[in-house]
């Protein structure tokens, strides 16, 4: 069997879904702390990276700051705060390296559908082999989704009219044509979140004219690429204890700034625009262009670094329209307002499609499980689906905060299991519980998905907590056993396999 697809001996221990952040990082927390444990990450792409390895537009960075964005057991060394996706791809390939993650992966593996079989307590996972091009089952104890929240065939666009007239080119940011040559071109960006955000700086100096065409405005917030105290604390500290502090500033900070938006909403937008205001020239419409008709952080806020949005704006080499879109034309876009943007290129920085665990059908003992009956049990798990478990993060801060607890709490959950000699692991919701939305955000990808989400409960266990001070309490130092969890022995659940056999069975 060639090595893409040699699996030590089945059933694994655990079948990692993705090799972005959260599958790397979820593998990293298994060889850590759960070192007799078999598993694989099935990669359906060709790389790994996830997300920063499928976006390929000018600019791409992270909007949260890599001291919270990054691993807790691997420091972030580099000074600049805010990183590009080729540092972020560094990082994740050394947490590959460092923890010997690479026979582990296999990519060009997608997977179709799992089924949960009751009578051998195991995942019988049905996986596309894009080498061989044909499908083949894996069969597992758990299954581990990584695989983020959202399409990656696939970006959001409305339909504009009359596109189809457009001579331009029309450029979703998922889809980036590799050397896209924009010199001296006429660029529409239409958005304005952090895509749109980060692509008019980082083109601005190469276009003749660059235009970000907004429906909405957004919050946008000026910050330092470089972390003044993080650099002071490398000086005098370890390194692991200096980044251990920064993050937990990073996080207390970021947090802090979430309540006071959600406590003081009409301060807190006055607030943000008075730091607005500081950065444009002193008759900029900044209540036009800078002011949404929502809340603080009902959305994310945009984070521009050392505010090089604005500088374009105030040095004259980018503009904001604030205004709807009529229809498109020959040569550019026509807006409701009869203002006519011409265009060589539009990009339609537009959004997401959320999916949730990579789109795949789960079935429990063949009857398919419809998610938006099952309850979100402490983030990570479904009610009535057993040994799944799955890894999403934060919408208020760094996704990874989040990641480490969940990876934490699945390590420390597998060992209270082996100590009492159970095999399956199953949330039961309360009858009759009330539930909410999956995730209370106002942001458009969130709202078109959410009849399709699993959903929340009123309360702990229950809730998706965007809290991570309350989730270090919940799930790195609260019990794993809870009256919400049926641990129970499948009853003809196959033999364990040495991890001495992973180690053979994967050498290259």
């Amino acid at each position: 069997m060639s090595s893409h697809t040699a699996l030590p001996v089945e059933p694994l221990d655990v079948l990692i879904m993705g090799a972005g952040v959260s599958g790397i990082g979820a593998a990293a927390y298994l060889r850590r702390q759960q070192p007799n444990k078999t598993f694989a990450i099935l990669e359906s792409r060709e790389r790994m990276g996830g997300t920063w390895d499928l976006f390929r537009y000018p600019g791409i960075r992270s909007d949260s700051d890599l001291y919270t964005f990054g691993f807790d057991f691997k420091p972030w060394n580099k000074a600049k705060s805010l990183a590009d996706a080729a540092d972020i791809l560094e990082y994740l390939q050394e947490a590959i390296d460092e923890h010997e993650l690479e026979p582990f992966i296999q990519y060009k593996q997608k997977i179709i559908s799992a089924n949960w079989r009751s009578d051998r307590g195991v995942w019988a996972v049905c996986v596309e082999d894009g080498h061989a091009g044909q499908t083949r089952t894996i069969e597992c104890r758990w299954l581990f989704s990584a695989g983020g929240y959202y399409r990656y065939d696939q970006g959001f666009s409305p339909r504009f009219e009359g596109i189809e007239q457009f001579n331009g080119q029309v450029i979703h940011p998922q889809h980036w044509p590799e050397n896209l040559d924009y010199a001296g071109k006429r660029v529409v960006v239409i958005g304005s979140g952090a895509t749109a955000v980060t692509l008019i700086p980082a083109m601005v100096d190469k276009v003749s004219s660059i235009t970000m065409l907004q429906r909405t405005p957004s919050y946008i917030i000026n910050q330092p690429a470089n972390d003044s105290v993080a650099a002071f604390l490398r000086k005098v500290l370890p390194a692991k204890t200096a980044y251990a502090l920064t993050r937990y500033k990073n996080a207390k900070l970021t947090l802090a700034f979430w309540a006071f938006c959600q406590r003081f909403p009409k301060l807190s937008r006055k607030l943000l625009l008075w730091l607005t205001r500081k950065e444009l020239p002193k008759d900029y419409p900044v209540d036009v262009h800078f002011n949404p008709p929502y809340n603080p952080w009902d959305q994310r806020l945009c984070t521009v670094p050392e505010g090089d949005l604005f500088k374009a704006i105030s040095a004259g080499k980018a503009q904001i329209v604030t205004d709807h879109i009529e229809r498109f034309t020959e040569s550019g876009i026509l807006l409701k307002s009869g203002k006519v943007l011409e265009a060589d290129i539009v990009i339609t920085a537009t959004g997401l499609n959320v999916q949730m665990y990579g789109g795949i059908s789960l079935y429990k003992d063949g009857n398919p499980v419809v998610l938006s009956d099952t309850l979100a049990y402490k983030g990570t798990m479904l009610s009535g689906v057993p040994n799944f478990a799955f890894a999403v993060g934060y919408t208020n801060s760094s996704w990874t905060l989040k990641v480490c607890l969940l990876c934490d709490h699945f390590c420390r959950l597998l060992s209270f299991m082996d100590s009492r000699g159970y095999t399956v692991c199953e949330p039961k919701a309360p009858e009759g519980i009330e539930t909410r939305p999956l995730l209370d955000f106002g942001a458009g990808y969130v709202q078109r998905a959410l009849d399709s989400m699993p959903r929340q409960g009123p309360c702990e266990p229950w809730v998706m907590s965007m809290d991570y001070f309350r989730d270090v309490k919940l799930l790195r130092r609260g019990e794993v056993a809870d009256k919400c969890l049926a641990f129970t022995v499948a009853p003809n659940a196959p033999l364990h396999a040495s991890v001495g056999v992973q180690k053979q069975g994967n050498r290259r």
